[in-house]
């Protein structure tokens, strides 16, 4: 039984040295003999790596460009319905068609003089809190 056991374990270390040896060796670089020219291999490829040199400046123009883009939504109550509009864009709607008369008295007088909210998640978090 000795014998058996001593002989398993070569063969376990023999077999993790060869993989081992195999990965050192083959894993981590491409064979020229089957390479295609022009072509670009997934191991070939490198993330995008940006410099900022003057990082101070750049911050503060994507800051300009973000609130250059920024859109507001209008909740309002029209028809006994709410209604979201877009700032700027007076022909897009969403008819969301919950009624007005799911609100308590006071949120239906703001709703019907309109609320604004910066982002369409605050909307829909607005819309979740009073209809759940």
């Amino acid at each position: 039984m000795k014998r058996y056991s001593i002989c398993f374990f070569a063969a376990l270390l023999a077999l993790l040295s060869g993989f081992a040896v195999g990965l050192g060796i083959g894993g981590r670089h491409i064979r020229l003999e089957y390479a295609v020219p022009d072509t670009v291999y997934e191991t070939e490829t490198y993330p995008d790596v940006q410099v900022v040199i003057r990082q101070e400046e750049t911050a503060a123009e994507e800051a300009a460009e973000a609130a250059a883009h920024i859109e507001r939504y209008y909740l309002v109550s029209e028809t006994g319905y709410l209604l979201v509009f877009t700032e700027g864009k007076k022909d897009e709607c969403i008819q969301t068609h919950i009624p007005i008369t799911d609100f308590p008295q006071e949120e239906q007088e703001k709703l019907r003089a309109g609320i604004w909210f910066d982002t369409m998640m605050e909307v829909f978090f607005y819309l979740e809190s009073y209809t759940s």
